[in-house]
């Protein structure tokens, strides 16, 4: 084909000017696309190389001995417990802080985000003074008879405060950010507070929320430092899959690595219906 036949000179210069906008465009892109890639690589590069580590003729002998299987079913029933607590507290409190107007709000939503970002560590440090044997709340929780460190309890207390608070900041912006147009109309059809969160909020945003619960779900399966100080390592009453994976790395760096595979795959799965479910909800609500 022969070059390009301009009308006048301002078409010549408007694809001039396209052309040079077009390769700074590309400069940048390659600019910004090798940072994004070393970012990449520092996320996939862990991955590839448990897959390379891993014996994987023996993966199932791996995870088939008492200790794994006890491991399992804590992390499992405990994280199972902390994800239905999560939704029965979680949910109305979700709703009224995303209903309430107050200036105490603000400090309010603070120490609800605190724990996501304090370190695990000091999190089961905090716990420990505040329901151990000599905390805070001992001499309440003595009165009744009542230990919670080093239970099973305090496994679930440790997960619950860490990651519960994944599920109220999914689901106080959920409610918050509810089309107005549905509370509206409940209101013109005479719907009540209580009304308005069962038979309203709570259908429209149902994918939201289980998406949260996903989260709060795989974050609970997969803690560590807060239940280590909190409520111990004890097998059969205590021990986790995190924790059995650090006791692993030592003495059976197979089994370790086996576990990780493991833990890794259900926290994969978790997040994929996780995000499903908010794929589903954002086409639902177009």
């Amino acid at each position: 084909m022969g070059k390009p036949f301009y009308k006048n000179g301002a078409s010549f210069r408007s694809h001039r000017k396209y052309k040079a906008l077009r390769n700074i465009s590309l400069t940048i892109g390659v600019y910004l696309l090798l940072p994004s890639l070393l970012l990449l690589a520092i996320f996939v590069l862990p991955l590839v190389a448990l897959c390379w580590r891993l014996e994987w003729h023996q993966l199932f002998n791996l995870l088939s001995s008492a200790q794994v299987y006890s491991a399992m079913r804590i992390s499992l029933l405990s994280s199972s417990m902390t994800a239905i607590i999560t939704i029965l507290l979680g949910t109305p409190f979700a709703y009224l802080l995303s209903q309430w107007q107050s200036r105490w709000k603000w400090w309010v939503e603070l120490l609800i985000d605190l724990p996501v970002v304090l370190p695990p560590s000091a999190a089961g440090l905090l716990l420990l003074i505040a329901f151990g044997r000599k905390g805070l709340l001992s001499p309440v929780l003595n009165s009744f008879d009542v230990r919670l460190s080093f239970t099973f309890a305090a496994l679930v207390i440790a997960q619950l405060f860490v990651a519960a608070p994944l599920y109220v900041r999914i689901a106080r912006a959920s409610f918050a950010n509810l089309d107005r147009q549905w509370v509206e109309a409940a209101k013109v059809e005479g719907a009540n507070e209580w009304q308005l969160f069962r038979w309203v909020f709570v259908p429209l945003l149902l994918p939201l929320l289980a998406n949260g619960v996903l989260l709060t779900w795989a974050r609970a399966i997969g803690e560590f430092g807060a239940t280590l100080l909190f409520a111990g390592n004890l097998q059969g009453r205590t021990q986790t899959l995190p924790m059995a994976i650090y006791l692993s790395f030592e003495s059976n760096f197979q089994q370790a690595l086996a576990l990780s595979f493991f833990l890794l795959m259900i926290s994969a799965l978790l997040l994929f219906f996780a995000r499903r479910l908010e794929h589903w909800q954002v086409a639902g609500l177009r």
